[in-house]
């Protein structure tokens, strides 16, 4: 991409949505870490954001693993020559293996924090929307903290609706943010 500035919002050019191939793991180890304590280490009593970031969600193993996996689908967003933003999808297959039954979960949709309000989220939902189109799938689901209530009116903006709930039972997670809201969005195909 030649003579791109960083920073998306002086940029002229659109940011680019790619995917991510299994030799990029480590790179994207360290964006969603970084992306993550730049949002959420409010959640977490002392030593939990960083067992959550190194053991449990962005182990360099299990992101390896993911990577390879042909229903996790891993893109990221490029602003300028810098990653922004990556984008995490999830291809689940009914029991019955009908094919109109397969639904796509968005299982992390993130911007570093100066991309946030930048139009880069809708183009990322939009996205979203296409590559379902693309496997067929007639659901979009995805869950957020029944806390964040900005999330929350960005999803409802574009289109889901809450169907269900539950709450995280991460042991150094405080209490208050355990609760998370399943939405899902119909698409007409």
């Amino acid at each position: 991409m030649p003579n791109q500035p960083t920073n998306c919002h002086a940029n002229t050019e659109q940011p680019v949505i790619v995917p991510i191939p299994p030799a990029e793991s480590e790179e994207l180890v360290a964006l969603a870490r970084k992306i993550y304590a730049e949002h959420y280490l409010h959640l977490w009593e002392p030593g939990g954001a960083e067992w959550y970031m190194q053991e449990e969600a962005y182990a360099s193993d299990k992101i390896k693993h993911e990577l390879a996996d042909p229903d996790n689908l891993h893109f990221k967003v490029i602003a300028g020559k810098e990653a922004v933003g990556y984008l995490k999808l999830r291809l689940h297959h009914s029991s019955n293996d009908a094919a109109a039954d397969k639904v796509l979960e968005i299982e992390r949709i993130y911007l570093l924090n100066s991309f946030t309000n930048s139009g880069i989220g809708k183009k990322l939902m939009e996205f979203t929307e296409q590559i379902a189109r693309k496997k067929n799938c007639a659901v979009i689901i995805l869950k957020a903290m029944d806390s964040s209530d900005r999330a929350l009116n960005f999803y409802h903006q574009n289109g889901y609706r809450i169907c269900g709930n539950f709450r995280l039972n991460f042991p150094l997670m405080k209490a208050a943010y355990r609760g998370m809201v399943v939405l899902q969005k119909q698409l007409n195909c």
